[in-house]
C-alpha cells in the first residue's frame, strides 16, 4: 500500500515562494548594516534552520504527522531548500531587537509581533503550496509554537552570545 500523497507535480508557486523567501532575505541581510561578528551572524542565520527542521520533523512527521512539506508527502531535495528559508527571519528578529535597542519588557511584545508575523508568512506558505495541513492541524496552533520559539531563539542569545561577549570584554579589561 502506498501512503504518499501527491499535492503538486510541477515546478511552480510553492517553489517560487521558496526561492523568493531565500534571495528576498539575504538581499534584505547582505543591504543592512553589519551589527554582528561572523559567529554571531552564522548563529543567528543557522538557528533558524535548526528551529524549522526540529519542528518539521517533531510535528510533520509520524507519530503527529500534522503537515506536509512540498510537492507530496515525502521529503525531497527541493524541501531541503525550504528549511533555507528560515535563515533570514533568525537573523532579522535579533537584528531588529538589537537595532531597536530592547530591554525589559519590551521583549514580550516584541516576541507577540514576530509570532504575528511568523503565522501571516506561513499563511502565505500554505496559500501557495509550501505546507499542507492534515490530521486537524489548523494555522492558529502554530501561533504558540512561534512564541516558545523566538523566546527560546532570544534566550539563546542573550545567554550564548551576548552574556559570552560580556564575560570575554571583562576578562580583557
Amino acid at each position: 500500500m502506498n501512503d504518499e500523497v501527491y499535492y503538486d507535480s510541477h515546478f511552480n508557486a510553492n517553489e517560487w515562494f521558496v526561492i523568493a523567501m531565500i534571495v528576498f532575505g539575504l538581499l534584505t541581510i547582505v543591504i543592512l548594516p553589519k551589527k554582528f561578528t561572523p559567529v554571531q551572524t552564522l548563529f543567528t542565520l543557522l538557528i533558524g534552520i535548526v528551529f524549522g527542521l526540529i519542528f518539521d520533523h517533531t510535528i510533520g512527521l509520524p507519530p503527529f504527522d500534522l503537515y506536509d512539506v512540498g510537492d507530496d508527502s515525502n521529503y525531497h531535495l527541493f524541501d531541503i531548500f525550504s528549511y533555507a528559508m528560515y535563515a533570514p527571519f533568525g537573523y532579522l528578529f535579533i537584528y531588529l531587537y538589537k537595532w531597536l535597542g530592547l530591554k525589559g519588557y519590551y521583549i514580550i511584545p516584541y516576541i507577540v509581533i514576530w509570532s504575528l508575523l511568523s503565522v501571516g508568512i506561513e499563511w502565505l506558505s500554505l496559500l501557495v503550496g509550501v505546507f499542507h495541513y492534515k490530521n486537524g492541524y489548523r494555522l492558529m496552533f502554530s501561533f504558540p509554537i512561534y512564541l516558545f520559539l523566538q523566546s527560546i531563539h532570544y534566550l539563546l542569545f542573550q545567554t550564548l552570545v551576548v552574556n559570552k561577549s560580556s564575560v570575554n570584554e571583562n576578562k580583557n579589561t
